[in-house]
């Protein structure tokens, strides 16, 4: 069983030799601590992970008007543009394939709630959602308009196994909108992405961060393989495997506020064991903390949790 068959198997709710790993860190944080790189890193040259993050060409807005950033929703179009090269992508899957036996995900983060809101600015977007409802839902119809369009040119691809979307729904206490809200506005773009990705035969998976207990019987309605980051902060997580365990696969979970920045590496490995034998029971399980490690978690602490990582059941 390879790394691949590890990440899948834990989609499926297999128990395995192993559970599957994927940690990343901020890039202030591999310039502090891992320049050196061994033995954090494995054969494809990234930090040790059984998860290979591919980023594939996308759009982003482009020289928007100065009334996108204004109360009043903007007269002026919203220009756009693409990035990337698609044939340096497609060379970087098969490489990517050929050489690590990894699941490859494809990575496309701020990808339709934080998309609309990086034009409008967080608080005009919210503003939007409650009061011109209608500019709101046009704004982001249109970007997954757009995002069909980008997800089609590579869906094809053999060598990807899954996709995630990212959109932050969640504050540390609850949504940051109303239920009817993200059923009116969010729910219907999400749900035709979702669609397409599984029309391939590709796993989805979401990232929100915060308290998004009430959407998820949603998501896994909707067809959400897997969900990141799930912070021991904001939810119970021990409630979300016991209520929905058998029927979503959860990646994180470990603290990135508390105990990885503050603990010792010994309280470190004691809570990652103690997560990831309740999350990885009966599968559906990749060990993770809530977030990517930041520059204020000393490098033990980050050697400690690798460690455990790799241990076997």
């Amino acid at each position: 069983m390879n790394r691949r068959d590890l990440v899948k198997a834990a989609i499926a709710h297999r128990e395995t030799r192993r559970v599957p790993y994927s940690l990343s860190l901020c890039q202030e944080t591999w310039d502090l601590h891992f320049k050196d790189k061994v033995p954090f890193v494995n054969e494809d040259g990234l930090f040790d992970n059984d998860v290979y993050p591919a980023y594939p060409p996308w759009w982003g807005w482009h020289e928007l008007g100065a009334d996108w950033y204004g109360m009043d929703p903007p007269a002026s179009p919203p220009k756009v543009a693409g990035t990337g090269s698609y044939e340096k992508f497609f060379d970087n899957l098969k490489a990517a394939r050929d050489a690590t036996g990894k699941y490859i995900l494809v990575m496309i983060y701020g990808s339709h709630f934080e998309k609309a809101y990086f034009a409008r600015g967080i608080e005009n977007l919210l503003a939007d959602l409650a009061g011109n409802t209608e500019f709101a839902r046009s704004l982001l119809n249109r970007v997954i308009d757009k995002n069909m369009v980008m997800l089609e040119n590579f869906l094809n691809r053999p060598e990807i196994d899954g996709v995630l979307l990212g959109s932050d729904w969640g504050s540390q206490n609850d949504l940051l909108m109303s239920m009817d809200t993200w059923n009116d506005l969010i729910r219907p773009g999400e749900q035709r992405e979702y669609d397409l990705i599984k029309s391939y035969g590709k796993d989805v998976w979401i990232h929100s961060c915060g308290n998004i207990e009430r959407l998820i019987p949603s998501l896994i309605e909707m067809g959400v393989d897997v969900l990141n980051p799930v912070q021991p902060e904001a939810m119970d997580i021990a409630r979300l495997k016991r209520d929905f365990g058998a029927r979503l696969t959860f990646w994180g979970g470990i603290s990135t506020q508390k105990t990885l920045p503050y603990g010792t590496p010994d309280e470190v490995k004691l809570e990652a064991r103690q997560v990831k034998r309740m999350m990885a029971a009966g599968g559906g399980y990749i060990f993770a903390p809530a977030q990517s490690i930041q520059e204020d978690v000393p490098r033990a602490n980050i050697e400690a949790l690798l460690e455990v990582a790799r241990e076997p059941n």
